[in-house]
């Protein structure tokens, strides 16, 4: 089985934490091949970001289709490009988001996403109600802006600790969810410290997808996620056009 793992930011470091976080629960046999957009925002922090990351995400979908895959995960929280890469895609695709928030609702009745910054707690809290879990999660900002994920001197993990404290003390957390997929990489460790589940939207989406491919389950081209129409795009977007 083949899963692409796409960054829809152009920072290859995280790319590769992602993949790293993907390749440890990996069923033998599952290849993670990852992908860095080569166009867009280094970082996605709110909705200007992710709607210029959405072409070269798909870039990466359509010129990878040669090599072949199974499914697809889009490597960042906001879901960014989810609903357009399901219709242009005709293998599963998934998101970070409903990856963590689904695992997390099988597993706790009261669950807590930390996120980065207040402009991505905003979106993020409107993706888990549109999941159907805003009755049962609220979303945390701790204050960190994704790139400082990337530097181990920012402080970043201390405001990620702290704000993981407030959701177990105020909110009544039965779990946690880490809202960035800069944050793959610490979820083993911080479950060990608090004692609750902690997910990580990285690996929820390879189990998923590896369950999906293994179910011959596809994503529905009935309706809402059928092939685009054909029709010629202008400008820049050209080379978006639907055959």
């Amino acid at each position: 089985m083949r899963l692409l793992l796409v960054n829809p930011n152009t920072t290859a470091s995280m790319t590769e934490k992602a993949a790293v976080a993907a390749r440890a629960v990996a069923a033998a046999g599952t290849q993670i091949i990852a992908a860095t957009s080569r166009m867009g925002p280094p970082s996605i922090e709110g909705y200007y970001d992710g709607a210029l990351a959405v072409p070269g995400l798909l870039s990466e979908l359509k010129e990878r289709r040669a090599e072949g895959y199974d499914a697809a995960i889009i490597s960042c929280f906001d879901d960014t490009g989810l609903e357009a890469a399901r219709a242009f895609s005709d293998v599963p695709v998934l998101g970070l988001c409903e990856s963590a928030v689904v695992t997390a609702g099988l597993l706790a009745q009261r669950f807590t996403v930390v996120t980065t910054l207040e402009r991505s707690r905003v979106l993020i809290d409107n993706l888990v109600r549109h999941y159907g879990m805003g009755a049962r999660a609220k979303v945390r900002a701790s204050d960190i802006a994704v790139l400082e994920l990337e530097d181990g001197a920012s402080g970043a993990i201390g405001k990620l600790r702290a704000e993981i404290e407030r959701a177990l003390d105020e909110d009544g957390a039965e779990a946690i969810v880490l809202g960035c997929a800069g944050m793959a990489d610490l979820a083993r460790k911080l479950q060990e410290i608090y004692g609750v589940p902690v997910i990580d939207g990285v690996a929820a989406a390879v189990k998923q997808a590896e369950a999906l491919v293994s179910l011959g389950l596809s994503t529905s081209k009935h309706g809402s996620y059928a092939a685009p129409l054909a029709k010629s795009f202008t400008g820049a977007m050209s080379g978006f056009s639907p055959a």
